[in-house]
């Protein structure tokens, strides 16, 4: 068998292909068609240099792509990955809740527990760590991996008058 360039991009492509299996992410698969075709560029008979600039081309255009435009319209609706974090959930209610293994208190957000601490400005309740399993609160933002609440205001009862007479 012959190893020229051609044939060994088209490893390089494979391999990246069959590591895509593991991700799921899609980069790994934009850089196997970008090594597919830098395989074409050899294959006419370019030269190295010109064959990594190829690739390097490639890449450049199908990973944004494969990333922005691809992996979203595969993505479960309402999943934003990589929010977490980015000010996204400011402002969001959430109800407390107990974790199994150590009863500490927090919250889910995207999936993931992160332990509470009521706000400093939260009067009474500032700097708390151990609120009722079931309490609303509303996320502030992140100090580490704590994430910082304020205490939500209670819905008013609906069945509650509201008239006077």
């Amino acid at each position: 068998m012959d190893w020229n360039p051609a044939v060994i991009w088209l490893i390089v492509a494979l391999l990246l292909g069959l590591a895509e299996l593991t991700t799921g992410g899609l980069v790994l698969l934009a850089l196997g068609i970008a090594a597919a075709l830098t395989a074409a560029l050899a294959g006419l008979g370019l030269s190295l240099p010109w064959q990594l600039l190829g690739m390097g081309l490639f890449s450049g255009v199908l990973v944004p792509l494969a990333v922005w435009v691809i992996r979203p319209r595969f993505s479960p609706r309402g999943v934003a990955y990589g929010t977490t974090g980015t000010g996204v959930e400011k402002g969001r209610t959430y109800m407390t809740l107990r974790r199994d293994f150590d009863g500490a208190s927090g919250i889910k957000i995207n999936g993931d527990f992160y332990r509470l601490r009521v706000a400093a400005d939260a009067g009474e309740r500032s700097g708390e760590t151990d609120l009722p399993a079931g309490t609303r609160v509303v996320f502030q933002t992140f100090d580490g991996t704590t994430a910082i609440v304020h205490l939500a205001h209670p819905a008013p009862d609906p069945r509650a008058s509201h008239h006077t007479e």
